[in-house]
């Protein structure tokens, strides 16, 4: 049997999916990873957390994307990459209806920017589609997380519904 025959339509979903929330976090991690201090001054432009709570968030957030990302292009932990994935959509989600509804113009710091910005400068609403878009994504991966080319189904033999083939 070839590979693409032992895998559905599905599973090559999965695998898009995968790649491409695996791609974000990435590209969300590593400019945080390189400069801490500037995104922890972004956490704090939104004005909702503490700022000791914003440091450590500060520290914490970019290594959590960056697992996130490495355990879905690996398609490693799947479902629980994906749940946390939803999660932190979730909060980002929160936070950039949290800075439009306080009318602040800050950028969202969603790929290591962050801080205030100009009022013009603001794109609240393509941000929060954007990260409803990527939601969806996880959740895609959290009722189905079954995908080609996944370390899921090498080590732990997780396969999709036999009433999908």
């Amino acid at each position: 049997m070839s590979t693409s025959a032992k895998y559905s339509w599905r599973d090559w979903v999965g695998l898009i999916v995968r790649i491409v929330l695996a791609g974000v976090w990435f590209a969300a991690a590593i400019p945080k990873l390189a400069n801490i201090p500037w995104f922890i001054h972004g956490i704090n432009a939104y004005q909702l957390l503490p700022p000791s709570v914003a440091e450590v968030l500060g520290y914490v957030l970019p290594v959590l994307e960056l697992a996130a990302g490495i355990l879905l292009l690996l398609g490693l932990l799947t479902r629980p990459a994906a749940i946390v994935s939803a999660l932190m959509l979730a909060a980002f989600i929160f936070g950039i209806s949290w800075a439009w509804a306080q009318g602040l113009s800050i950028d969202c710091g969603c790929f290591g920017s962050g801080g205030e910005i100009a009022p013009e400068a603001t794109r609240y609403p393509e941000e929060i589609a954007r990260d409803v878009g990527l939601l969806l994504l996880a959740g895609w991966l959290i009722v189905r997380p079954a995908s080609a080319v996944s370390l899921d189904r090498r080590l732990f033999s997780i396969d999709a519904p036999a009433d999908e083939s």
